[in-house]
């Protein structure tokens, strides 16, 4: 195993993390200002050091400090001489820089089949029973192999379906107007955020995110957020899809030496607030199974309450700054923190918490068997990069020389749902509506009435009301194309899918 990080000390204690554990999660608390952006930026430069590639979002925009060597100020250096703590050597740490909407960094995107119907739920905020339309929606267009790549391709299916729901009530079910009008009135808001721009094709190749530069260290990818966090349920589903994309595509590794990637997750809460149990209980799955994956995933947020209870007792490595005991729920939160690490003799750890300086922590590591260490109140080491935002001209250079740079650029739109639709409605088809592909048809032309009986038999025929009837080719295809379509259509559109995107972007 490979030497230890020493990320805090004291006048008698060093804290460090084994790399071998730092594909644990752990958790980062502390109210507003004291000391958790930095302790990410510590941490992050520490694992890059090791070799470990690094994901955060930057929602203060002060991260990006970490790809230049750090300069310590007189203030700073007079208070670690202070505390008896050595200045640190700079460093600077290779750096990716990531953006939604392209404008700071590389685009991010991914497709509306790679999203799914329960991450797009979260980001639109639906009620159940438009959550079961929008699932209605995806399972048509699976049965139809038409792909859902970006947001005018959900659009035009919403729509096709919207305006022929009688099509598809005795097979799918009921499909309300007005919840597809909901759906609907989302895309827009969700548009009007800019957040159409996410969705298209080329879609994030995760693995770009598992670099290491010619000196052997890991690539910090830093997601621009000040912006994106203005919609809070974009940000909070676009991370979690990146993590649970992580989870699909890695293989089981166990126990490695040293993690493949650690994801830290910023403005946490975010992720939790109202979010139905579904979604809970898939994030529980993610956090519990992407650990023997090599993933190390660490939460970060101002208080311990915002995490699940089944997700916080999967989080062994533990920084807590400061909490303020201003209100009863405060007071609650510092109890239940107290109460979840590992009591040291002669330490109050309750009252320590109140008490922390900016910069101090209290801090609880698993050891080389992967127990909790002894709490230990100690001083988080200040990062040996830069700390605070670098300038547009640097931003420029990293964006230009980085490991993805004209990868991401160029927006790709290819044929997909709305182009088959569009272009189905344009041929004048005699049926109540355009045809999907995959849907039979019965012949334009049926033969007199001698030939009309057998006609209707294998083709089937219009009843009184304009309704059709199925004949026993069209049932024969249509069983056919159900089978394939249910067995394969949804991993043809993500999984197959993906992959095959990923290895045409692969260098």
């Amino acid at each position: 195993m490979t030497e230890p990080m020493l990320i805090a000390q004291n006048a008698q204690v060093q804290c460090h993390l084994l790399p071998g554990l730092a594909n644990r999660h752990g958790l980062i608390t502390g109210a507003t200002g004291t000391g958790k952006t930095v302790t990410l930026q510590t941490l992050a430069e520490n694992f890059s050091r090791m070799g470990v590639p690094v994901f955060m979002a930057d929602v203060k925009g002060d991260l990006t400090g970490i790809s230049q060597a750090g300069k310590i100020g007189d203030k700073l250096a007079a208070v670690l001489k202070d505390r008896g703590i050595a200045m640190p050597v700079p460093m600077a740490c290779p750096t990716t820089l990531w953006d939604v909407f392209g404008e700071q960094g590389h685009p991010v995107r991914a497709t509306i089949s790679d999203m799914g119907p329960l991450l797009l739920t979260r980001m639109l905020g639906l009620n159940d029973t438009q959550a079961g339309v929008l699932n209605l929606v995806f399972k048509i267009a699976d049965d139809n192999g038409l792909l859902l790549l970006d947001m005018k391709d959900l659009r035009a299916m919403l729509q096709y379906v919207g305006d022929n729901a009688k099509l598809f009530t005795t097979e799918y079910g009921n499909i309300s107007a007005a919840s597809i009008g909901a759906i609907q009135r989302g895309l827009l808001q969700i548009e009007s955020e800019g957040g159409d721009r996410f969705f298209g094709e080329p879609m994030l190749n995760i693995e770009d995110f598992m670099q290491t530069d010619a000196q052997g260290l890991g690539v910090v990818n830093i997601l621009t957020a000040d912006k994106l966090m203005n919609s809070p349920r974009l940000y909070a589903t676009f991370l979690l899809w990146m993590l649970s994309e992580l989870f699909e595509v890695l293989p089981e590794i166990g126990d490695p030496e040293k993690p493949k990637l650690v994801f830290f997750f910023d403005e946490a809460h975010l992720l939790f607030k109202d979010a139905p149990a579904a979604l809970v209980e898939r994030i529980e799955l993610v956090v519990r199974l992407v650990r023997s994956k090599g993933v190390g995933v660490y939460f970060v947020t101002q208080n311990p309450l915002d995490i699940p209870d089944s997700v916080l007792g999967q989080l062994g490595n533990r920084v807590q700054h400061a909490l303020r005991a201003y209100t009863p729920r405060d007071q609650k939160a510092v109890a239940a923190t107290a109460q979840t690490m590992r009591p040291k003799v002669g330490l109050d750890i309750e009252a320590a918490i109140t008490e922390l300086a900016v910069g101090e922590a209290l801090v609880s590591f698993l050891d080389a068997k992967g127990r909790p260490c002894e709490t230990e109140r100690v001083f988080v080491l200040p990062p040996a990069s830069q700390l605070g935002p670098i300038t547009p001209a640097q931003r420029q250079d990293l964006i230009q020389n980085s490991l993805v740079a004209g990868v991401y650029e160029n927006h790709h739109d290819r044929d997909s749902a709305y182009e088959k639709i569009k272009a189905g409605a344009s041929q004048g088809q005699t049926s109540e509506a355009p045809a999907l592909p995959g849907q039979a048809t019965a012949p334009a032309d049926k033969e007199g009435s001698l030939m009309g009986g057998l006609s209707d038999m294998l083709f089937g025929s219009s009843g009184p009301r304009g309704g059709q009837r199925d004949g026993v080719a069209q049932l024969v295809v249509k069983s056919a194309v159900r089978t394939v379509g249910s067995a394969i259509g949804r991993e043809i559109v993500r999984g197959v899918l993906g992959s095959l995107l990923g290895s045409s972007r692969r260098r």
